[in-house]
């Protein structure tokens, strides 16, 4: 009698493998990926510090506190959650036909990328809550200034400080995903199309909160539920995108 030894894999193990490749594949690029960002948030960080040197130099000491109030409100940390959207806009449109060329599927493909987006979110997300917490020990670098720990992003503890950079990565992430899976299933025409439905959307939901009187009511909503409220509440579009993502990808042709 022969003994079949063979060992039948599961084909999970497979898929799994597959994913990971995926990720892999898009994490060749580490300099662009990993390095790049913080350099650019880096020199803005810089010129933010030039400023507020400048300020602290020039403004009387009892102005100052008031001037300091008003830098709460900086945006200038807002440059790498774009950075990050426009990250999965080439991700997903650049690297769809190269791995599918590999035999990668395509629900392989965007798994492996969703992993690639959920790893970046985690480091970056990391490294602005390091920095939010060093910006608020030193009560902004000496200079009473904010880039980090600005209102948009305001936490009681480093792990909700987390939390909300995390919940505010994925969704720029997946939104940028959704985005260039329009582009890839319907070229230009569906983004002609993606992008006037979203100023038609827009607008008609600025025209009914006017004509409802409902703007108390919706900063009402942002200031009772926070900013960390607002970033939990932010899982719900991402979610929706990420969905959005993997069924118009699935349906998808590689450019030739």
């Amino acid at each position: 009698m022969t003994i079949d030894t063979r060992v039948t894999r599961p084909a999970t193990s497979g898929a799994v493998t597959r994913i990971v490749n995926v990720a892999r594949l898009h994490l060749t690029q580490k300099v662009p990926l990993l390095v790049l960002p913080w350099l650019i948030l880096g020199f803005i960080f810089l010129v933010n510090l030039l400023i507020w040197w400048i300020l602290a130099s020039a403004l009387p000491p009892a102005d100052r506190v008031d001037a300091a109030e008003g830098m709460q409100f900086s945006g200038a940390s807002t440059f790498i959650f774009v950075y990050m959207l426009v990250v999965a806009v080439q991700a997903i449109n650049a690297a769809f036909p190269f791995a599918l060329g590999y035999g990668v599927t395509r629900r392989d493909f965007y798994l492996g990328s969703s992993l690639t987006f959920v790893l970046l979110s985690i480091y970056y997300a990391l490294g602005m809550t390091v920095l939010a917490e060093l910006e608020r020990a030193t009560g902004g670098w000496g200079l009473g200034g904010a880039m980090f720990d600005v209102v948009f992003f305001d936490a009681d503890t480093p792990l909700q400080r987390f939390a909300l950079f995390l919940l505010a990565f994925l969704f720029f992430f997946f939104v940028g995903a959704a985005t260039a899976a329009v582009y890839v299933r319907w070229r230009s025409r569906g983004m002609l199309v993606f992008f006037a439905a979203l100023a038609l959307i827009t607008v008609g939901l600025a025209w009914l909160a006017t004509d409802t009187g409902s703007w108390p009511l919706i900063g009402g909503w942002f200031t009772e539920n926070g900013a960390l409220g607002v970033a939990v509440w932010s899982l719900v579009p991402s979610t929706a995108a990420a969905v959005a993502g993997l069924v118009l990808i699935r349906g998808a042709t590689p450019r030739t």
